[in-house]
């Protein structure tokens, strides 16, 4: 592209609806800390075809940085089970930190490809809130995935987030039906590894995920 053509593109401005998920690895920096940059680097290439392979129609990929993705949508339900779909593919992955989301969407500005508004703050913050293998929404979009077949969305509650103006309604997506996958998480590392070789467990509440103690000093 031109540089006229690209100055063109950035001078025009549509105001459209969206729907943002914005997803990390939980512990990643803890990660490159133990395992060294290199490994964080193959993990992060294999993070990106995780997340390509989840891609539901009409969700894309608009930007990453570091281990953090962005996906817009048009439309709540398949930006919805595009999150679900990754945080399965992310579950079944050996020696793998486990993902978090932040779902949400709004009226923003697009401009030469890049977005602009308060709901990307707004999903950035939800994002943050989430644990470890949790996935977060707002009101907005659990009231447009209200009746989606095979996921529930539980009330959390309103929270208060920083420069968010007034208290934000959060919703846990919770999968139906589906096995409880699980998980032992090094303590030092944050990834997940073999159960059975993992002697100590505990029950993380909201992930329902089991978790294991074990340094990878240890392993």
């Amino acid at each position: 592209m031109s540089e006229s053509a690209h100055a063109a593109a950035l001078a025009a401005a549509t105001e459209i609806d969206a729907v943002f998920v914005m997803a990390d690895l939980s512990g990643f920096t803890a990660l490159t800390e133990a395992h060294g940059s290199l490994r964080a680097a193959d993990l992060v290439g294999r993070y990106l075809e995780l997340v390509r392979n989840a891609l539901a129609p009409g969700v894309r990929l608009v930007e990453r940085v570091g281990d953090e993705v962005m996906l817009v949508a048009a439309e709540a339900a398949p930006a919805l089970g595009t999150a679900l779909a990754l945080r399965r593919a992310i579950e079944r992955e050996p020696e793998f930190p486990l993902v978090r989301a932040g779902i949400h969407g709004g009226r923003v500005v697009e401009r030469g490809g890049e977005y602009f508004g308060t709901p990307l703050n707004v999903t950035a913050r939800v994002t943050a809130h989430a644990r470890a293998g949790q996935l977060l929404c707002t009101a907005p979009i659990a009231t447009a995935a209200r009746g989606l077949e095979g996921v529930e969305l539980r009330a959390l509650g309103p929270v208060r987030f920083k420069n968010v103006a007034g208290p934000v309604e959060v919703f846990e997506v919770v999968a139906l039906g589906e096995a409880v996958v699980p998980a032992a998480i090094d303590p030092v590392c944050r990834m997940q590894v073999d159960p059975e070789g993992a002697p100590y467990f505990t029950i993380v509440a909201v992930t329902a995920i089991r978790v294991s103690v074990v340094p990878c000093s240890a392993r």
